[in-house]
């Protein structure tokens, strides 16, 4: 019996280094566990949907499927578009069964690959000190979803002992801009800010833009395809396939 086919499923974005990155991330998984039929799937604004990969999935013989959903935070999609796409696929799929696990999140372990992209940033800009750091996020109307971007601001600047401030592209204050402003309105002038997306896009770039012109000294890339990302999708598809398994 095949285990459950795995579908990646982000959120979509109309710029193209998007579902390039998401595509990169999924060739990273499937690096990983070779056995598996691994999908990268799309809520909307780019290809493939998730309903067309599903039927892909259906018509090569799946019955079972997991989605892990690629978003940070337990917010809007996560609690309305991912359980609205897998009611229609089930609905248009009978018998077929279906099981979302929770969402990527925000692990501490993701931490590690801040610091990398953060360094990369650091070195192209020839920095070296810092007093100040700024996590920048895509931001939500769910305060709970904003209060799990403070908790990790929290962690890491106790990882680094420095000041960190979260800050949001959308939705919520204060935006990248206000933050690196308002640190240097304390007389800090080395801020950075990490770019906690999991792919280029239009909110990165906004983000980036704000903090550049408020005075950051650098600014790092999104997330991306690394391995420690993959391994969180793959132990959440575990978790995922083994609630499909009949008790």
């Amino acid at each position: 019996m095949a285990a459950p086919a795995l579908i990646a499923l982000a959120h979509g974005s109309r710029d193209p280094r998007s579902a390039k990155t998401i595509t990169a991330l999924v060739d990273e998984v499937r690096s990983m566990r070779p056995d598996l039929r691994i999908e990268p799937a799309f809520l909307e604004l780019c290809k493939p949907s998730f309903q067309t990969v599903v039927d892909k999935l259906v018509r090569a013989g799946f019955d079972e499927i997991v989605v892990v959903p690629l978003l940070l935070t337990e917010a809007y999609h996560a609690k309305v578009d991912v359980p609205s796409a897998i009611a229609l696929a089930t609905e248009r799929h009978p018998g077929l069964r279906v099981r979302a696990t929770n969402v990527l999140g925000l692990e501490q372990a993701f931490l590690e690959v801040l610091d990398i992209r953060m360094r990369e940033a650091l070195k192209d800009a020839r920095v070296r000190e810092l007093d100040a750091l700024v996590l920048a996020a895509a931001g939500s109307s769910d305060p709970l979803a904003n209060q799990a971007v403070a908790r990790l601001a929290r962690v890491w600047g106790t990882r680094h002992k420095l000041p960190v401030t979260a800050a949001f592209a959308s939705s919520a204050p204060p935006a990248t801009g206000e933050a690196v402003r308002a640190f240097r309105g304390e007389g800090r002038r080395h801020i950075a800010v990490a770019s906690l997306f999991l792919a280029p896009g239009f909110l990165p770039d906004r983000a980036a833009e704000l903090a550049t012109e408020a005075g950051a000294i650098a600014v790092s890339a999104p997330l991306g395809a690394h391995p420690v990302l993959a391994r969180t999708i793959l132990a959440r598809y575990a978790v995922g396939a083994v609630e499909l398994v009949p008790v």
